[in-house]
């Protein structure tokens, strides 16, 4: 169910590069805000995107051009997320004339005057008045649509053995690197599982996931009669979450861990060789609030409020920007009183991109 709001419905757009998980993050902020959204996605070409989010944007993709992805009128609302899209979202924000009022998703990289209101994790360094900190990242999966997945007929799903665990693993990254070895200890931790707990197994790999760890997720599946995503639309992610009893994640990805402890079920997190000391923040946050636990290690079932950042985040916006709204019509009430006073509601030089 949409948030509540007194005021007329804004426009929203949202606004990345196309990477899925800055799209992902967007899209469960906007569709919690319950207002009609467009996605407009930038692609700027080098040297600009490699300037961004500090240098200009890409001339070809001005408002003025041929199918640009900034063509008025600005939005309301508009919510980005990715250090390409800061850029554009600070033009957006000069030529609407300060009008519409900006979300930025992450560390923009620019300090907190990015945009109207931040939202970072609570493991980022990034705080200022109109920065919004929560322990874990926005995402898709609310728990009105947890709730209606839980309703769907899924009778592969209800064949598994139970407790069912939902498998979600990523892969190499830029701080983790699975190795031979964690990849045999990933798998023979799924065996133990499947046999010791006779658990039914729900298991999803990314693009990153090295290959021989693909295949062997998959030959699992296949082996003891579990159920292996292998990529074909659509994706079952969101029905794995809703149904699953206990969910174990790879520590490569906060948003997958976010999303999983969205669910209210234990996570239990394998980690690959590797690390950095935001993730390892992150995770023991989420050990202090009882969500997380180590894999290998034995299964744990006890359920705990969910942990989601997306309404909270949703509230914030609709809160900063009822307020953005009331300020923006008082110094439209002064203009149309004292005409020569007009110039109040200009943005400073230093403001304007």
């Amino acid at each position: 169910m949409p948030i509540s709001r007194e005021t007329a419905q804004p426009t929203v757009w949202i606004v990345t590069d196309g990477k899925a998980g800055d799209l992902a993050q967007c899209v469960g902020v906007a569709d919690a805000l319950g207002f009609a959204r467009e996605i407009r996605q930038v692609a700027p070409r080098p040297p600009f995107s490699w300037w961004l989010p500090f240098g200009p944007t890409d001339p070809r993709e001005w408002e003025s051009r041929p199918g640009s992805p900034l063509t008025p009128p600005y939005p309301d609302i508009a919510i980005a997320s990715g250090r390409r899209a800061a850029g554009y979202l600070r033009r957006i924000r000069h030529r609407s004339g300060g009008r519409t009022f900006t979300v930025f998703l992450k560390d923009p990289r620019t300090g907190p005057n990015a945009a109207d209101l931040i939202w970072v994790p609570e493991h980022d360094s990034l705080r200022g008045r109109n920065v919004l900190v929560t322990p874990t990242s926005p995402h898709r999966f609310s728990r009105e649509k947890l709730r209606d997945l839980r309703s769907l007929s899924a009778p592969e799903i209800d064949r598994l053995k139970k407790p069912r665990v939902a498998v979600l693993v990523g892969g190499d990254s830029r701080h983790h690197k699975f190795t031979e070895d964690d990849q045999l200890r990933l798998l023979n931790g799924l065996r133990g599982l499947a046999e010791e707990e006779t658990a039914g197994l729900m298991i999803t790999a990314s693009r990153r996931t090295p290959p021989a760890l693909a295949y062997g997720l998959a030959s699992l599946a296949k082996s003891g009669g579990h159920l292996y995503w292998n990529g074909t639309k659509p994706n079952p992610l969101g029905l794995y979450l809703a149904r699953a009893d206990a969910i174990v994640a790879t520590a490569d990805s906060t948003n997958m861990i976010g999303e999983a402890v969205a669910t209210g079920k234990p996570v239990h997190v394998f980690h690959p060789n590797g690390g950095h000391n935001k993730i390892n923040r992150f995770l023991g946050n989420l050990q202090r609030l009882g969500a997380i636990h180590p894999f290998p290690g034995p299964l744990k079932t006890t359920t705990y409020e969910p942990i989601d950042a997306t309404p909270v985040i949703a509230e914030r916006i609709l809160a900063d920007y009822a307020v953005f709204r009331r300020q923006q019509e008082q110094a439209n009430c002064l203009t149309d009183t004292h005409p020569d006073l007009a110039d109040l509601n200009e943005r400073p030089e230093s403001d304007r991109h």
